[in-house]
């Protein structure tokens, strides 16, 4: 008896992009450009706008085609720590023979 095959469809396994770039980037910086045109109501402020909107439609989407999870890298990128001591644990005692070897 062969074994079934069950085809896995790429369309399940894309990132979610909205109009070329990640979702909520793309979708917060429409939000930041709507409300600054509807809250400042000026052709200078509509006009800075539309161009951050499109300025950052243009990131966004060379974000998504370099790669589609770079958000997620980024922020667990910003969760490390900066510098790693070279120790086994924070609760190892160091005896005075090696803590003398490093004066």
């Amino acid at each position: 008896m062969a074994l079934r095959a069950i085809p896995i469809r790429r369309a399940g396994n894309r990132t979610t992009l909205f109009m070329g770039g990640d979702r909520e980037l793309t979708m917060f910086a429409g939000v930041i450009a709507g409300s600054l045109i509807f809250s400042a109501q000026d052709l200078r402020a509509t006009i800075f706008g539309v161009v951050l909107w499109s300025a950052s439609l243009y990131v966004f989407r060379l974000m998504a085609k370099a790669d589609p999870q770079m958000r997620e890298v980024y922020l667990r990128h910003r969760r490390y720590k900066r510098y790693y001591p070279a120790r086994s644990t924070p609760f190892r005692d160091n005896p005075p023979s090696q803590t003398r070897g490093y004066q």
